[in-house]
């Protein structure tokens, strides 16, 4: 179901190859994803980041600075940006290192809302 979604956004990224996206709960298991042969595990950083992101976000609330909305993590082989899409559901973008973050961050704003209406 959200697959294509997330496939159709993955190919305006990176015709080429290299990126993934998926759509994750906050119970770590993935709800649906879509991965370009020759891009990196994002299947398993996303859920070994689920905690990391939970606890960021109680942080951030707790310090009165709002929501959290997204994040981003480099890597030397992975770049990886997280957008919360509901307080249940966050979408996790991996793209190489060297790739156009910021069309990455901008296809997520844009399919966000959309993830979150499929919801």
């Amino acid at each position: 179901m959200f697959r294509e979604s997330i496939q159709k956004m993955i190919e305006r990224l990176d015709p080429a190859g290299g990126a993934a996206g998926i759509l994750m709960g906050f119970d770590g298991i993935a709800v649906d994803s879509y991965i370009r042969p020759g891009a990196p595990d994002v299947q398993t950083v996303g859920m070994e980041l689920t905690h990391i992101v939970s606890q960021l976000r109680r942080a951030v609330h707790g310090a009165r600075l709002g929501g959290l909305r997204e994040m981003e993590l480099k890597t030397d082989k992975l770049a990886v940006l997280i957008r919360l899409v509901t307080d249940d559901h966050f979408l996790v973008f991996g793209v190489p290192p060297d790739g156009n973050l910021g069309k990455a961050r901008y296809l997520l704003r844009l399919l966000s809302p959309q993830i979150r209406a499929q919801l």
